[in-house]
């Protein structure tokens, strides 16, 4: 049973195996069948000619050596005879005729003195008789013709072909010139037709073999000329492959020899343009890290100075004139957000490098969401509908951040009430977040996750820093998950993050020099000295800007 088994699955992938070939060279099938069709109508056109140009030759040839003879022997042994024959010696000159070369046989017809009909033919009483004769050749022998200057008999020699029970014969008949008897001839023409039909025989062999050879040929045609095809095929799927070094063999002058050198051409250019554009693009990324590292340390005295400015504009004793104190707030708010700038683009740079790593833990995603809303404050702006016990295996800081910048700009932009709610699945958790507010434009839903897009060309300034939903997507993402964005028929915006229930097959030890400590952008509010959270929920809303002007 196993055997048997084996063979069928053998025999199937085979069959597969010679259909995929077949759908892979549709194209050598064309060829094939288009030399195939041009040699079957050159060879069936051919051999059409040459059986009608041999059958005409070879019945004309025969016919007229048969009505040579009968007309030689009318003239000769009939012709001889009296104008009122007897029956016996009209018997007796057809049985001579009938013995000549051509072996025809004959019918004489005449009347005796006495002025009856009387008949002799070659082949006795059930030979060849006046019955075998069509009506229309009688008619035409006996019909006295006028005599002029292009006609000087009176009768003709007259003949046709007939077929009887599929056996082709010749028919003739004459009258006597003078005066005698009417004489009729029947001559088979089977030998000639089976003479033919071997023609014909071997008209089709010939055709038969000249498909068989233009098949051949198309398939030797159809390989020299797919072979360099199917090459350039796979170069350029490696090419699509990310393989810019790939170049084909060029060998000759031809068409596929130019086509391949203007394949080997483009692949240059598009390494050389690929190159140069990785090149750029390797810079522009260490500028901006190197940007973002060098803003670090001004960054963080002028962080000092204004966390001290705004611990005096809050302290009780009012060291800070009323007349500057809105200048102060403004610098304290604007250092804030170059700082989140900062610590953003930073963020950006290790996903644009690949150094961004998880750090795996196990959470309930309830208590990761209850976290997330109660050390932003946010629990009265926010439903949750989420069960207890829904356990995955991801990077709790990274999955802080995704829900901060999601809920965040559902508040700034949506408005509350903001609901979250959870799916799971044995595969994956499903996330989504709903606003109650207008909804994001058809036109912005495409670019929501852009870095720096705005919304509205009028607003290029806002509190965020553009960043967020794409840092937020780039955490989905590291996770083998994903955002998608898009509006509730209810109303609203709705935000759907979708992440594996264990990550841990994308899970990697942290980059060398990359520290598990760094602060990443986040969105969590800062501690002070005493650990108290200051201003919380200022920075989930860092992508916010992607959706403002469209509310």
């Amino acid at each position: 049973m196993t055997d048997e088994q084996g063979g069928l699955r053998g025999w199937a992938a085979g069959r597969r195996k010679v259909w995929s070939r077949l759908r892979f060279t549709s194209l050598r099938l064309r060829l094939v069948v288009v030399f195939a069709l041009v040699a079957l109508t050159a060879a069936v056109s051919a051999s059409g000619i040459a059986y009608w140009l041999n059958r005409e030759a070879v019945l004309t040839r025969a016919q007229d050596a048969v009505l040579r003879d009968f007309r030689q022997e009318m003239h000769n042994r009939a012709g001889a005879l009296p104008a009122h024959p007897s029956q016996d010696a009209l018997q007796r000159t057809a049985g001579q005729m009938a013995g000549s070369s051509q072996r025809f046989s004959v019918l004489l017809v005449g009347q005796d003195a006495d002025g009856r009909t009387v008949y002799g033919t070659s082949g006795g009483l059930s030979g060849f008789s006046l019955r075998d004769v069509p009506a229309s050749l009688r008619a035409a022998v006996d019909k006295r013709q006028p005599l002029s200057e292009t006609n000087k008999a009176p009768y003709h020699l007259y003949w046709q072909r007939i077929t009887v029970h599929g056996t082709p014969y010749l028919v003739a008949g004459t009258k006597v010139i003078g005066g005698g008897p009417t004489g009729y001839m029947l001559k088979s023409l089977e030998p000639e037709a089976k003479d033919l039909n071997s023609l014909a025989w071997s008209l089709g062999i010939a055709t038969a073999l000249a498909l068989v050879g233009a098949a051949l040929l198309a398939q030797a045609a159809a390989t020299t000329v797919l072979k360099p095809v199917h090459r350039l095929g796979v170069a350029a799927r490696r090419l699509g492959e990310g393989r810019l070094d790939t170049r084909l063999r060029v060998s000759g002058t031809d068409e596929l020899a130019d086509l391949s050198r203007t394949f080997n051409n483009a692949a240059a250019a598009l390494e050389k343009r690929v190159a140069d554009m990785a090149a750029r693009d390797e810079a522009s990324r260490r500028f901006v890290a190197d940007m973002s590292h060098e803003l670090r340390t001004p960054l963080t005295a002028i962080t000092a100075v204004t966390e001290v400015l705004e611990e005096e504009l809050d302290s009780e004793s009012g060291g800070i004139d009323p007349m500057i104190e809105p200048a102060v707030r403004l610098v304290v708010s604007e250092t804030r957000r170059l700082n989140d700038l900062v610590e953003n683009l930073m963020e950006v740079t290790r996903f644009d490098a690949g150094t961004a790593r998880l750090v795996l833990d196990d959470v309930d995603v309830a208590d990761q969401i209850t976290a997330c809303i109660d050390a932003r404050a946010w629990l009265d702006a926010v439903e949750l509908d989420a069960e207890r016990g829904i356990h995955a295996r991801l990077d709790p800081r990274r999955l802080d951040v995704i829900l901060a910048n999601l809920i965040g700009n559902a508040l700034k932009h949506g408005g509350s009430p903001v609901r979250v709610s959870v799916r799971a699945s044995q595969e994956e958790v499903v996330i989504q977040v709903r606003d109650h507010g207008p909804g994001i434009p058809e036109d912005v839903l495409p670019h929501v996750f852009d870095r720096f897009y705005k919304a509205s060309a009028s607003r290029p300034r806002s509190e965020g820093s553009g960043l967020g939903l794409s840092i937020a997507l780039n955490n989905a993402h590291i996770h083998g998950g994903d955002i998608t964005a898009g509006n509730s028929p209810e109303g609203g915006a709705v935000f759907t993050l979708r992440l594996p229930r264990d990550a841990s097959a994308l899970a990697a030890q942290p980059a060398e020099g990359e520290s598990k400590d760094t602060d990443h952008g986040d969105g969590k509010g800062r501690k002070d000295g005493d650990g108290a959270v200051r201003e919380p929920g200022r920075s989930g809303g860092e992508n916010g800007s992607a959706r403002e002007g469209a509310r």
